[in-house]
Parts: structure tokens; C-alpha cells; sequence
């Protein structure tokens, strides 16, 4: 990747963008099947992994067309805005990683009381009922509800499926928002070097 020539520093632009581009589909994958399994959604950090993956695209996307052309505007935004990208990227995924058991809980909890369209869901896909204690008065649309056999609570269900996607999507997060200081000063180099086959006049 350290490389000094106009072309080198092109094509590592254009690789690291790519790399951006599959970095983004897959934080975006991977929190969308933790969504799948649970009440996910409700977690804030894994929304902000959400669309920090979607902004990450549409900056590297930005990105490769200013590399390919050399686009001294296009880039230097790119350059701006993928700093913060990587300043927001770090935040959450550290935040995701630091979160302990008492704060993952709690935050399931607040999401198991505001969302009351994604519930039904949850108790029909897991056959649970409530989230840490079930009143039977409350309707539950589980299968095991009215069965002699007492449901299963929905958070413990849940809690496991929170932390495992907590932690793919911090561990992943972490890991690749380091390659964007890197685009970052690549972006700042291929910037200030001149195109070859330009003309010289220009």
C-alpha cells in the first residue's frame, strides 16, 4: 500500500474503496441478520452500525469516482467526511464491545416497551411470552400461549442473540475503521500529486 507513483497511489485508492464498499454491505448484512433474530432493532448502536455501514457506501462510492478521475473537489470531501466516518465507526464500535450484560438488559428492556408492532413478531418467531416476567391477563400471540406448559420469557431468548450480534458487529466495526485513517492519508497524497498523462500546462 506505500507506494509513491501517481498509479500506485490510484489504484491503492481504488482497492481501499472497494474494500470500503464490501466493508459497508457486510456491517449492514450482519446487523440486518441480528435483526432478524430479535428485538435487535430496538438497540440504538446497532441502528448507528446500520447507517454508518449505508454512509460508508455512499462515501466510497464518492471516493472511487474521485479517484478514477482525480477529482480534486470530489476527493478532498471524501478526504473530510471519511475522518468523521472513522471518528463515528470507532465510537460505536467500541460503545458496542464496552456494553455489559446489566447495560445490554436494560437497553432490550427500553426497546421491549417502545416497540409494540415488533413484539407480536418476536413472541410468534421465538414462542415466548413477555419480556422478564409474563402477566396472563396481557394477549401474547406465541403458540405456547393458553398450553398447559408455562411460555418462555422472550428476554432470555433475546439477550443471546444481543450480545452475539453486539459483538460481530463492534468486532468488525473496530477492526476496519482503522483502514479508513489510512484512506485518509492516501486521499491527502494522491491529492497533491500531479497526473503524468495530464498536460503540463494545466
Amino acid at each position: 500500500m506505500v507506494c509513491g507513483g501517481f498509479t500506485c497511489s490510484k489504484n491503492s485508492l481504488c482497492v481501499l474503496n472497494l474494500l470500503y464498499i464490501m466493508v459497508s454491505l457486510l456491517l449492514i448484512g450482519v446487523a440486518a441478520w441480528g435483526i432478524g433474530f430479535g428485538l435487535i432493532s430496538s438497540l440504538r448502536v446497532v441502528g448507528v452500525a446500520v447507517a454508518v455501514g449505508i454512509l460508508l457506501f455512499l462515501i466510497a462510492l464518492v471516493g472511487l469516482i474521485g479517484a478514477i478521475r482525480h477529482h480534486q473537489v470530489l476527493l478532498f470531501f471524501y478526504m473530510i467526511i471519511l475522518f468523521m466516518v472513522f471518528v463515528v465507526q470507532f465510537s460505536v464500535s467500541c460503545a458496542s464491545l464496552a456494553l455489559n450484560k446489566e447495560q445490554q438488559n436494560e437497553l432490550l428492556e427500553v426497546g421491549w416497551n417502545h416497540t409494540a408492532t415488533a413484539r407480536s413478531d418476536i413472541e410468534k418467531n421465538f414462542n415466548c411470552c413477555g419480556f422478564l416476567v409474563f402477566d396472563k391477563n396481557e394477549p401474547c400471540d406465541a403458540v405456547c400461549y393458553g398450553s398447559p406448559t408455562p411460555c418462555k420469557t422472550c428476554g432470555s431468548i433475546i439477550e443471546d442473540h444481543a450480545e452475539e450480534v453486539l459483538k460481530v458487529v463492534g468486532g468488525i466495526g473496530f477492526f476496519f475503521s482503522f483502514t479508513e485513517i489510512l484512506g485518509v492519508w492516501l486521499t491527502y497524497r494522491y491529492r497533491n500529486q500531479k497526473d503524468p498523462r495530464a498536460n503540463p500546462r494545466t
